[in-house]
């Protein structure tokens, strides 16, 4: 039987951005992390290096875009970018904006936490920011 791509089934997040090849997602399956945000392929490939030289550049240019976009958000003491494809072999960035205080912190978000937290949430606002800092892209 063969496996269904989760990421070409379903958005994957609340959609911030949808073009032609791209979206930017506002991921809602990682409570811990709630202003993670994905860039995601619109068509089913693995690697970057699947991509035309073009393509990776404007791949590159939402991730950097959402990563300055977070960085001015949230002041946060570190961003994180991967991507990994390892569960979901679909050509994704993760951009994780990452607090000392973190449950993780410094480990990676997918490792044990190392540390309780109260409720985390997103900033007021926090979707609205993204979508005006994609408008001029």
């Amino acid at each position: 039987m063969k496996k269904t791509c989760s990421l070409c089934a379903g958005d994957g997040g609340v959609v911030i951005l949808r073009t032609s090849s791209w979206r930017v997602v506002l991921a809602e399956d990682e409570p811990l992390h709630p202003c993670l945000v994905r860039v995601i392929a619109q068509k089913h490939l693995a690697e970057m290096t699947d991509l035309a030289p073009a393509e990776r550049s404007e791949c590159m240019a939402l991730v950097f875009r959402m990563e300055e976009t977070l960085r001015r958000i949230l002041s946060p003491a570190k961003v994180n970018l991967a991507s990994l494809g390892n569960m979901t072999p679909h050509l994704h960035w993760h951009i994780v904006p990452r607090q000392s205080d973190d449950p993780h912190f410094p480990g990676s978000i997918w490792a044990p936490p190392l540390r309780q937290t109260g409720v985390l949430s997103r900033p007021p606002g926090f979707e609205m920011a993204l979508r005006q800092a994609l408008e001029n892209l």
